[in-house]
């Protein structure tokens, strides 16, 4: 059966239109917002018309770019090229990409600009997932503020793409825009052109990303990630914190003076009635508050005006204002409690550099001696040092490596996807270095909880007995099972658990007992979390023969 409203296969109910119509050279391409009645799941649907060969180029792009491993491009859950007859089941042409929750960036923006930090965040994500398409020779297209979504969890994504048609340098243009328009808002009823205004280097990227001038035109939308991925330069103190000149005007300059000429001292007024005092006490016992001791001459003296004024001599302070030590002297208690303060430090350092000495010297004797005792009683000290997938003293023993005749990744559970199947033979080709990973999975490590787990079914040839398998990688963490098979399975049951362990660089993986089996299954249970998502990844596999 197909659905009434778009000629899908009754698995997919449209749930409403996302966008306008998307006029092409082959058809008109339709999104839709559908509800996945198997998985439960809101999908996004793009359908073409007319279906059959027209829409295969459109077809291959988006499984291209589905196949990507960033959050930037929805994954792609399903796809077919139909019949061309709409009302046949399976006759439209479409492809189902994962639902991208979020916010429009149309809808963000008409609030007004984005802060600088979110525009560089935004603008980076995007050129991050558009350069990896461009890395394998794909354009991506309909880079439009309704098709990129604000995602709750901080990321980008997009919506309504690949486009059916589009280039590179049109992605680079279109990006440019992005910025431009993140810079500026998209406020209704706003004159255009907007003034361009923000960060001058944000300013001077969407300029360099729209320019079609050789000489100035960004090379790439790679170099545009790394630009945006830059720390910004900190940006010169305002006028408001440098102060304004004008307001300050120029010192005057300095008096070069004759030798042996005192400073000017300028006059003091003595205190007044509002004025407050300050206690002596709170300037330290030797220093006397001078606006409580009233000049003898000068502007201020008592019963003179300071037109008056005919110098700016000081009197000198009375005798009994203060008794003790001139100031800035120390007077004799001070010198002992100093000296007495040195005799303690030059005879009680040496002495605790003595007591620490004995002390690790007791210390280490009491060691050496113990040691030396339990070596004495006939037994030999020893450190245990556990080793995360050794081997017990139960287990089977090992004997040779066998040989691996070949190995395809073993999905049950799949959605008919491919998980890097082509580098699958670089698990058992003597090199830790090379290796095949899973795709990238978001939400959770166990696999975006969309199913129990994922493997890859090694061929030994024929039934062997077997004693363990070490499995080496260079994302530690992931948790695996090893089970084996005498005949191929095609779901989980078919195959006998025979141990199972969490990852490390080199893993050790081994059978309580001597297994008989042909094939060995490798299947990861949880992923390692990398980035923006979740994967596994295996360097090498090695099969041991039961010694």
């Amino acid at each position: 059966m197909t659905s009434t409203v778009t000629g899908l296969p009754e698995r997919y109910r449209p749930l409403d239109q996302v966008g306008p119509d998307e006029q092409t050279e082959t058809g008109v391409i339709q999104t839709w917002r559908a509800k996945d009645r198997i998985l439960n799941r809101d999908v996004a649907v793009r359908v073409h018309t007319p279906a059959g060969p027209a829409a295969h180029a459109w077809i291959t792009r988006a499984l291209t770019a589905g196949g990507l491993a960033t959050p930037a491009l929805a994954m792609v859950y399903d796809a077919s090229e139909g019949s061309g007859d709409p009302q046949s089941p399976g006759g439209a042409a479409y492809v189902v990409n994962e639902w991208i929750d979020g916010v429009p960036l149309s809808e963000r923006l008409a609030e007004g600009p984005l802060p600088e930090r979110e525009v560089r965040t935004v603008l980076r994500r995007l050129a991050d997932g558009v350069a990896e398409a461009h890395r394998v020779g794909l354009a991506v297209g309909g880079l439009t503020p309704e098709n990129v979504v604000l995602r709750p969890n901080g990321l980008v994504g997009l919506r309504g793409v690949p486009a059916a048609s589009g280039t590179i340098d049109g992605d680079v243009a279109a990006l440019g825009a992005l910025l431009e328009v993140c810079l500026t808002g998209l406020r209704p009823g706003e004159a255009e052109p907007r003034p361009l205004h923000g960060p001058s280097d944000l300013v001077a990227l969407a300029r360099r990303a729209r320019s079609t001038d050789p000489g100035h035109a960004l090379s790439s939308v790679a170099a545009m990630a790394a630009i945006l991925a830059e720390r910004p330069r900190s940006r010169p103190a305002t006028s408001g914190t440098r102060g304004d000149r004008s307001e300050h005007p120029r010192a005057e300059p300095p008096v070069r003076q004759d030798p042996g000429t005192l400073p000017p001292v300028p006059s003091l007024r003595p205190a007044g009635s509002g004025d407050t005092v300050v206690a002596p006490v709170a300037f330290g016992g030797d220093t006397v508050d001078a606006r409580s001791v009233a000049p003898a001459g000068g502007p201020y003296a008592a019963g003179r005006r300071p037109e008056q004024a005919d110098d700016f001599a000081f009197a000198s302070l009375p005798g009994d204002l203060y008794t003790g030590p001139p100031t800035g002297s120390t007077g004799p208690d001070d010198e002992e409690d100093g000296a007495r303060r040195h005799r303690l430090l030059v005879v009680g350092l040496p002495l605790l550099a003595l007591l620490v000495v004995i002390g690790l010297a007791w210390w280490v004797g009491t060691s050496v001696l113990s040691v030396a005792g339990s070596v004495d009683e006939g037994s030999t000290p020893s450190i245990s040092v556990p080793t995360a997938g050794a081997s017990g003293e139960d287990d089977a023993p090992a004997g040779p490596s066998t040989t691996i005749q070949g190995a395809e990744v073993f999905d049950p559970e799949g959605d008919g996807q491919p998980e890097n199947d082509g580098d699958v033979p670089l698990t058992f080709d003597g090199d830790p270095t090379t290796t095949w990973s899973t795709v990238t999975y978001r939400g959770s490590a166990t696999f975006g909880n969309l199913k129990s787990g994922l493997g890859i079914v090694y061929d030994l040839g024929d039934s062997q007995s077997l004693a363990g398998v070490t499995v080496s990688t260079p994302r530690p963490g992931a948790t695996v099972e090893i089970r084996t098979a005498d005949s191929p399975a095609g779901d989980l049951g078919g195959f006998d658990p025979a141990a199972s362990g969490t990852l490390e660089e080199t893993t050790d993986l081994r059978f309580d007992e001597p297994v008989e089996a042909r094939y060995v299954l490798l299947w990861i249970t949880e992923l390692v979390e990398d980035g923006d998502g979740f994967v596994g990844e295996i360097g090498e596999v090695t099969v041991q023969a039961a010694g």
